[in-house]
């Protein structure tokens, strides 16, 4: 394939990943103090239990609001940051966010029933059958519940990951619930109508990036490119590539190592998104995926009929080369891992080092590619192979392989199981954790 070759950018002072975390952080500083700025100039309630508790609720509002940005995939920050990483935080902030509302559910009770002959459950019950909008709070309450339970660790292993995503869904309706109770009950955002439309944009600006990233920005895309499958071409016994070809493919935005979440519209797996990298640096009429007979999904690839419509969003990922730190580089590769390396080594300019780590050497999938390449640019390659244990990618092994690694940028893709490993090596080889790149695919975190 004839890559659209981009001149290589030097490596920047500021990391992209530095640049857009902190801006997450300063954002939601900057509204953390603007609300408890608001709630001061309300007024405060005489009990000190329930301005604790009208405070943990003000808390727990923006932070439902920071979860919506955090999965809105929203492309400026997930080139930066990466979906795996913006997943993961989402996760922690919604257990923050449980918490936090415990809290204001537990302070507010307790704080009326104070002032009432009532016990605290009685209390609760009190209000949500007079006070306007608190019954929609609990019935939000119980969902976030609901929805914070199966995404513990030890049920999330237990669900598939459709059912996870559809008891997620739950989360919308709280938000909707959630927002107006506040506006209902919450005396904070109805004391000025400064604050009144503060609170208003928040969620504007919260649930629109949600509509933008998850909807209109696919629709869009997909209405533009026409994505249609021109080959599919078997690799090996149990890998497959596919072609895709459509309009305009030279203004997708897509880079070497980002990924997509692929629909094939046939009647028998439309409903169904896989994520699976780019095996090849995009040349602007057409992109390639490549993957492993590893599940339904991707074992019913091989049986796509060219000219079958894909609906495709993305393209996601902070695996490219906009992050790298080092003029040179060393690309490690596991299995069906090397697909993104593979579009990596394409695109990427510099000295590189490529590890490409298999069982057996027919397990060597795009290897031959891999060579053609690494002659092209220059690049070593190191094709490895043999059981798991020993470590084939131990420090000693893995310095001898790459002697200046630690001066180097590494690419990081494959198992997990191999990955941390590998990871492990690189940290007692002291290689900065800066100049390490890696991704996790996965769409539930």
């Amino acid at each position: 394939m004839t890559t659209v070759q981009s001149p290589p950018a030097p490596p920047t002072a500021i990391r992209p990943k530095v640049v857009a975390r902190t801006g997450l952080y300063a954002v939601l500083a900057a509204n953390a103090a603007v609300v408890t700025w608001f709630a001061v100039q309300a007024g405060f309630a005489s009990n000190a239990l329930v301005v604790t508790g009208r405070f943990a609720g003000l808390y727990a509002a923006l932070l439902m609001a920071f979860q919506l940005l955090l999965v809105a995939r929203l492309p400026w920050l997930d080139r930066r940051i990466g979906m795996d990483r913006l997943t993961n935080w989402h996760r922690w902030t919604g257990f923050g966010l449980l918490w936090t509302l415990v809290g204001h559910v537990v302070f507010i009770a307790f704080g009326y029933a104070q002032s009432s002959s009532m016990n605290p459950v009685s209390q609760v019950v009190d209000l949500a059958e007079t006070v306007e909008g608190v019954f929609r709070a609990v019935v939000a309450m119980g969902l976030i519940l609901v929805i914070g339970g199966a995404s513990a660790r030890w049920a999330r292993r237990r669900l598939a990951y459709e059912t996870w995503h559809f008891i997620h869904l739950y989360a919308y309706v709280a938000v909707v619930l959630a927002f107006t109770h506040q506006i209902a009950a919450g005396t904070t955002f109805t004391a000025s109508s400064a604050a009144t439309a503060y609170w208003y944009a928040v969620w504007g600006v919260a649930l629109g990036s949600v509509l933008l990233g998850r909807l209109v920005l696919p629709l869009w895309r997909n209405w533009r490119h026409q994505l249609r499958v021109e080959a599919v071409v078997p690799e090996a016994d149990n890998v497959v590539s596919v072609y895709i070809t459509g309009r305009d493919l030279d203004r997708m935005p897509a880079r070497a190592g980002q990924f997509f979440l692929w629909r094939f519209l046939t009647k028998d797996r439309w409903w169904q998104a896989n994520p699976f990298s780019l095996s090849a640096a995009p040349d602007g009429t057409r992109l390639r995926l490549t993957a492993k007979a590893a599940g339904d999904g991707s074992a019913s690839l091989r049986h796509l009929a060219p000219g079958t419509r894909v609906f495709a969003e993305g393209p996601y990922g902070a695996f490219t080369a906009m992050h790298r730190t080092r003029p040179e580089a060393v690309l490690i590769a596991g299995g069906v891992g090397v697909t993104p390396i593979r579009a990596l080594l394409e695109e990427i300019h510099g000295h590189a080092v490529v590890i490409y780590r298999v069982a057996g050497e027919r397990d060597a999938v795009l290897y031959d590619e891999l060579r053609e390449l690494a002659v092209a640019k220059g690049a070593e390659l190191h094709l490895v192979t043999g059981p798991s244990a020993p470590d084939r990618l131990a420090p000693r092994e893995l310095a001898a392989l790459v002697p200046d690694i630690a001066q180097r940028d590494v690419f990081l893709c494959g198992p997990p199981p191999m990955m941390n490993a590998v990871l492990g090596t690189l940290r007692e080889l002291d290689v900065p954790k800066p100049q390490i790149h890696f991704e996790r695919f996965s769409l539930a975190g």
